[in-house]
């Protein structure tokens, strides 16, 4: 039965069979803003059939992924990046004649989740694949420069009339019985110095390789569990200082291949890194009407993180809402809206922020529960959006939640198609919000991300979020180059439109004509704020050498691909053409392309058909998974109106709303424990 026909089964908890997925072991190499990833999955078929393992797995959404190799019987193999569906095709074919083939792609709901397939893995080989990928690193309001590596992918909400996303049919074990590893060793280099480096998982020690302590490096402790991202973060005795990174073009390596003339890749790219300052008596406005739209799905009522006792995700939106209430300027504008399959709000409209408004909010706020089933975000967003705003007062739109939806693209679009008239502020409640929707979100609403795991740096992120949506809007913003006679820029990627206070901002251009040797340039990124308009000037020496690796060239094409997947014209044909192009002349995946790889040396093709096994993934305390909603049943039981999900606030059995129990079930060997539990809401199972 499938997901679909099962309507609102719950997934197989765990699998008898032998995981074909034994370890991965990761190596970052972080310069500066920039880090290089490098991660091997090693698999060995322990079983007397040949397999075809499946590992769904997240991802940055920044992530640049440029390569992709398997190594099987001391042969390496190289991947091609193809159009996807072309891929597909190679991949099904080798399959199909007993060839050992490879496929890596990005999954069509959200950019943040990748599957990994090895097919036709023999009894008894082993084989490993690597795949790199290369990506821009964030400041935290603390200062930190942060890097995670994405461990937790929660089940992401389906709504209704949509396929069922793959992040809720994957098989499913206990933390702790993880059958597979994760090693990590972490490289760190600042030209400024290395402070300290700190993580959320135990490390080894901070180990300086230099007198002068711009490099260091750090190691995962043994016995990571997946139950968490890994996080490491860098405090560099300098972090918002101005820079500039030119980087020579390709001619042919042996990682890009042959660079297409006229290609991202054959000229030099170069790589802007602004820091904005404004006038401090000036910097903010008291104006505003600030919209808060909380998730109060089930899923919200799952903890934080797996610590023991941790807090529920509604708990720390909860408190986050607080902070930002209580810091609120007099004389704004204000309302609350929660969501889940439904929504609702406090006041008809925005209200007027006084000191009686707000206890009045605050009283309510406090009483908010995850009680409101699916994650229907999209509804609340309409209506919000629907509704006119108020001229001296401009919309600042703060969007909490926990990042577990399935219709992530159209709800960027929404916010998109709306953001002439509002700006977006997002926070990622919890471990594995997914990136694709909290910072495209933000992206799409010109406002800012940030991700809440606990609550050690909680509030310095909260206020930073408040302070940017303080800001006026700058308006006119303009880049002027100053370069040698010859030498073009052109833009890769867009002029910032949302720049805020210490927040950097990265512009890409190709440098196209000859360089000179000593020549030097000068860019100014220009705007106006308020009734000033402000320079950002730097000058830098076009200075060009050659690197080991295209990273700039890289994180320029995907700027490209990714600014014209998430623009308004995304689904023209010259668009998909576009993409397509730069994918592949770059060797940076997209939405239209993926990598295969096809074992065409074998000795031995395999037989029959193999046996399909998903690696599983992580859960905490055996919940129970809606296979439409993909939300956990923590505490409670929830789930989407019209999918005959039951919806209970409690044990008792009670249904609430028009939903019906669900009547199939899957239980792991562990899950035993639940079956009273069961019993007692649907008169036996």
């Amino acid at each position: 039965m499938s997901p679909r026909d099962a309507c609102c089964g719950l997934i197989v908890v765990s699998s008898r069979s032998p995981v074909p997925l034994q370890g991965i072991s990761v190596d970052i190499q972080v310069k500066g803003f920039v880090a290089d990833v490098s991660a091997t999955l090693r698999y060995k078929n322990r079983e007397e059939k040949a397999v075809e393992a499946v590992f769904v797995f997240p991802m940055n959404e920044d992530s640049a992924v440029y390569s992709f190799e398997a190594t099987i019987e001391g042969k390496k193999i190289v991947a091609d990046l193809q159009e996807k569906k072309q891929a597909k095709e190679t991949y099904d074919e080798a399959m199909s004649k007993g060839q050992q083939a490879f496929l890596l792609e990005e999954d069509e709901s959200s950019a943040d989740v990748f599957s990994c397939s090895v097919g036709n893995l023999p009894p008894g080989q082993e084989a490993e694949v690597t795949l790199k990928y290369v990506q821009e690193l964030p400041v935290e309001a603390d200062g930190a420069v942060r890097f995670v590596l994405p461990a937790v992918l929660n089940p992401r909400y389906t709504p209704k009339d949509h396929d069922v996303s793959v992040t809720a049919t994957r098989p499913q074990v206990p933390i702790g019985q993880i059958p597979y590893t994760l090693s990590l060793s972490a490289h760190f280099q600042s030209a400024y110095g290395i402070a300290k480096i700190e993580s959320n998982c135990d490390i080894t020690p901070v180990q300086y390789t230099d007198g002068d302590k711009t490099a260091a490096k750090v190691s995962l402790a043994e016995g990571h569990k997946f139950e968490r991202d890994v996080e490491l973060l860098a405090y560099y005795t300098e972090v918002n200082k101005p820079s500039v990174t030119v980087e020579a073009g390709l001619e042919s390596t042996q990682e890009s291949g042959p660079a297409s003339s006229g290609s991202i890749m054959t000229d030099s790219v170069v790589m802007l890194n602004f820091y904005p300052s404004f006038p401090e008596s000036q910097e903010q406005s008291s104006c505003g009407e600030f919209i808060f739209v909380v998730d109060r799905s089930g899923s919200m009522e799952c903890g934080m993180n797996s610590e023991p006792n941790a807090p529920q995700r509604i708990q720390s939106a909860k408190e986050t809402l607080v902070l930002l209430l209580k810091s609120l300027p007099l004389g704004c504008y204000f309302n609350i809206f929660g969501f889940g399959s439904d929504f609702e709000s406090f006041f008809p409209e925005s209200v007027q922020y006084t000191q009686t408004s707000m206890e009045e909010a605050l009283k309510k706020v406090m009483v908010m529960e995850a009680d409101l089933g699916g994650t229907e975000i999209l509804q609340p967003l309409q209506k919000i959006y629907k509704t006119a705003g108020r001229r001296e007062h401009p919309r600042q739109l703060f969007v909490f939640t926990d990042g577990e939806v399935g219709n992530t693209k159209e709800v960027i679009a929404e916010v998109q198609k709306n953001s002439h008239n509002h700006r977006c502020f997002t926070f990622g409640i919890g471990e594995g919000a997914s990136t694709s929707l909290i910072k495209g979100m933000a992206r799409a609403g010109s406002g800012t991300s940030e991700f809440i795991t606990g609550k050690d740096r909680m509030q310095p992120k909260v206020l930073r979020a408040l302070k940017c949506s303080l800001q006026p809007t700058v308006k006119d913003v303009s880049l002027t180059w100053t370069l040698p006679s010859g030498v073009e820029a052109v833009l890769l990627s867009l002029i910032p439109t949302a720049i805020f206070q210490g927040q950097r901002s990265i512009v890409y251009a190709q440098l196209k004509g000859k360089v000179e040797n000593a020549a030097e340039g000068d860019v100014c990124l220009q705007y106006k704020f308020k009734d000033d308009v402000l320079k950002n000037n730097l000058h830098f020496p076009l200075t060009i050498e050659k690197a080991e690796r295209p990273t700039i060239h890289r994180l320029a094409a995907k700027a490209v691909i990714s600014q014209l997947e998430h623009g308004t014209d995304s689904d023209s044909e010259e668009v998909k053409k576009r993409i397509l192009e730069t994918s592949l002349q770059s060797g940076v995946i997209s939405s239209l392309t993926a990598f295969v790889a096809v074992n065409k040396d074998s000795k031995t093709l395999v037989e029959g058909t193999a046996v399909r096994r998903d690696i599983p993934a992580p859960v905490k305390e055996f919940p129970l998974r809606c296979e439409v909603c993909g939300g956990a049943i923590c505490r409670a039981l929830h789930a989407p109106a019209g999918h005959s999900c039951l919806n209970s606030s409690d044990y008792t059995g009670n249904v609430t709303g028009n939903q019906r129990p669900c009547t199939s079930f899957h239980l792991s060997k562990g899950n035993l424990a639940n079956i009273p539990l069961l019993m007692s809401v649907f008169g036996g199972v």
